[in-house]
This record gives structure tokens, C-alpha cells and sequence, in this order.
């Protein structure tokens, strides 16, 4: 996984597309919602903030 990280660094900062840092990262934290809301312990509470 560290690696992969690393690679895309590399990529992003090489290619100039810097820009693109924070699409992923707000996409990897609706993936993690997503995930989250799967389990039935959480649900409960991340359906109370929305």
C-alpha cells in the first residue's frame, strides 16, 4: 500500500497534476463513508448526520 502511495506522489508531482491531490483524497473519504455505513454498529450514527 505504501508503495502504491509513493508511486502516485511520484506521479502527481512529476506530471504537475497536483491538482488532482484533493479529488482523490475527498473520493477515498466517501469510499470510507460507504464502507462504514455497511456495518450495522455505525450506520446508525453517520444516518444522524445526514
Amino acid at each position: 500500500m505504501t508503495e502504491f502511495l509513493q508511486d502516485l506522489w511520484a506521479f502527481l508531482r512529476v506530471r504537475k497534476k497536483l491538482w488532482l491531490l484533493p479529488i482523490i483524497i475527498i473520493l477515498a473519504l466517501l469510499g470510507g463513508i460507504v464502507v462504514a455505513t455497511q456495518q450495522s454498529s455505525l450506520a446508525t450514527f453517520i444516518y444522524t448526520l445526514f
